[in-house]
């Protein structure tokens, strides 16, 4: 059986979101037990040059459920409102995305395979790709990117984590 667009992406990035949900309560029990303010963490970088941890959770549903809706546009361009200031708001994105990709029709995504897609910022950049190698050679990685970071920023500020907090729920037979 031939693997489809749908299979390669969807039950992974819902597995991976699972995960960052896991790591927003892990995040949010740790404010409470340290006493910190939510935005302490929030606003945690793993350096100076890098986005934030609110940054990184936001990016896993600009590069999941986002991702796969502005290629039904044709236009993809980077997300530009502010991440979310508390953990509720984290929350949210991610049930966005996990939610997104629940709606989403199969037939509909593999129809859109080979059509264009156009990734641009603004003036400055533009770059055409059909839409299975934007979503699998750009938008795939970047979210296995934001996870990791968010993972990574986590771990840098004392939180224990693990593996499997990154891992997230297998889909293995029973």
């Amino acid at each position: 059986m031939p693997l489809t667009l749908h299979a390669a992406l969807v039950p992974t990035y819902q597995q991976m979101l699972g995960a960052v949900s896991g790591l927003i309560d892990k995040a949010e029990s740790w404010c409470g037990d340290q006493e910190c303010d939510a935005a302490q963490l929030i606003d945690a970088r793993l350096a100076d040059d890098m986005l934030p941890f609110g940054y990184q959770v936001q990016s896993c549903w600009v590069h999941s459920a986002h991702a796969i809706a502005s290629c039904a546009e044709g236009q993809f361009a980077p997300y530009r409102d502010p991440w979310p200031d508390s953990f509720a708001g984290l929350r949210d994105k991610v049930e966005q995305a996990q939610t997104g990709l629940a709606a989403l029709d199969e037939a509909q995504l593999e129809a859109m395979a080979d059509k264009d897609v156009v990734f641009s910022i603004g003036d400055k950049f533009r770059k055409e790709f059909t839409v299975s190698d934007f979503l699998l050679s750009f938008s795939q990685p970047n979210f296995f990117f934001h996870v990791t970071t968010a993972y990574a920023i986590m771990r840098h500020a004392g939180i224990k984590v693990g593996k499997m907090d990154y891992v997230g729920a297998y889909r293995a037979k029973g």
